[in-house]
């Protein structure tokens, strides 16, 4: 008897790590971690406009709400950005409904919330795309002095919070500009060759949210946010002397064919940054392939001959990297990882340069909408 129960005791443990590693797959069980542990984030911004056309997420053989998918695998919090009038992405289907505006955005913190995740909200503090290389101010500030810019700055940012925080939405997060190297609504707001008045202006978006903030029961951290990392010393170094706001995060983006920063150094630029700025510091972009095929004629934005060696363009390449990334930020003391639209699969949404997707095969999420092995690094057991 005691042969028997020792041999259905050991099929019983064989069975269930079956199950575990088919799950997982990996040798440890799933971890959910706490946000204020390590904030597993993903850019949810194209999900709304995917899903109204004809985008389809599938979870274990069944058409399932991308939010509750990604709450499902681990996601802390979800970002999406904020264009000021984008009347662009209207103009694209013919008129009529906007994305990436208020009411888009509100939708989608909406339903982040409903599934119990966090939010970032990621002002561009522009009517189209904010990145290195374009900072342009919405239309509707053109040819402001700097003072009234200022103002403006702060109502438009202070005004959509109070919005948010009245229908139960403020963000637990707020980026007070998207990858700002030169600065933000050029020219005025030039980090380098006009560092005061950039100082002037971002502190009129920092305070706005700080004040919007008070009157929350929201506690809204601020991040300021700066592509590759190797960018970001400089960057940051002597701001806090130009009169430079409290602001709570260093967030910085790590793409593997845009930096010259190597995968295994990552965790000595985030312990550079949080020991000598006195900050936390997360990424708040990456993304790596998963393939190297494309599912639509919309040609993909990522290069595939600058993969990194030892992590192939495959679910389990994918799946390795953000691992190796994740744990190089924890290493480092970090305290968040983003990845961007993970879920901008193919579909019949536009953008000013395609139809589908310039990004489906960074996705975590099939060319059918199936969920990809990808997805399991956020509940990986990591090292800390």
């Amino acid at each position: 008897m005691r042969s028997i129960l020792f041999i259905l005791a050991l099929t019983g443990i064989a069975m269930l790590a079956c199950n575990k590693n088919e799950a997982d797959g990996n040798d440890d069980p799933r971890v959910f971690y706490s946000p204020d542990t390590f904030l597993m984030g993903a850019d949810l911004s194209y999900v709304n406009e995917i899903l109204e056309h004809g985008g389809v997420y599938i979870d274990s053989g069944k058409v399932t709400d991308p939010y509750r998918i990604f709450s499902k695998y681990g996601t802390g919090a979800v970002r999406f950005r904020l264009f000021h009038n984008p009347q662009w992405t209207a103009d694209l289907y013919g008129g009529g409904k906007m994305y990436h505006d208020f009411e888009d955005v509100k939708l989608g913190i909406q339903r982040t919330k409903d599934e119990g995740m966090r939010v970032l909200l990621d002002f561009h503090y522009s009517d189209n795309w904010a990145d290195p290389g374009k900072q342009f101010p919405p239309s509707a500030w053109q040819d402001l002095s700097p003072e009234t810019l200022g103002d403006s700055i702060y109502n438009y940012t202070f005004n959509t919070l109070k919005k948010l925080d009245n229908e139960g939405l403020m963000p637990e997060y707020v980026q007070v500009g998207n990858e700002i190297n030169p600065g933000f609504v050029l020219p005025p707001g030039n980090r380098w060759d006009n560092t005061a008045q950039f100082v002037s202006l971002i502190n009129r978006a920092i305070t706005a949210v700080r004040d919007a903030a008070a009157q929350s029961t929201v506690d809204t951290e601020v991040l300021i946010h700066i592509a590759q990392p190797e960018n970001v010393r400089n960057w940051f170094t002597s701001l806090v002397e130009a009169g430079l706001a409290e602001y709570d995060i260093i967030g910085f983006s790590y793409y593997y064919m845009w930096s010259s920063v190597l995968l295994n150094d990552v965790s000595d630029y985030v312990r550079e940054f949080k020991e000598t700025f006195g900050k936390d510091v997360m990424v708040l972009e990456t993304a790596y392939p998963w393939t190297l095929e494309n599912a639509d004629a919309y040609p993909n934005i990522m290069d595939a001959d600058k993969l990194v060696p030892n992590y192939p363009a495959t679910e389990a390449g994918q799946y390795k990297y953000l691992k190796k990334l994740t744990q190089e930020i924890i290493d480092g003391g970090g305290k968040g990882i983003f990845y961007w639209e993970p879920a901008w699969i193919s579909s019949n949404a536009k953008t000013q340069w395609g139809t589908g997707s310039a990004f489906d095969s960074n996705t975590f999420f099939d060319f059918q909408g199936n969920v990809l092995q990808g997805m399991d690094y956020m509940t990986f057991n990591y090292n800390f």
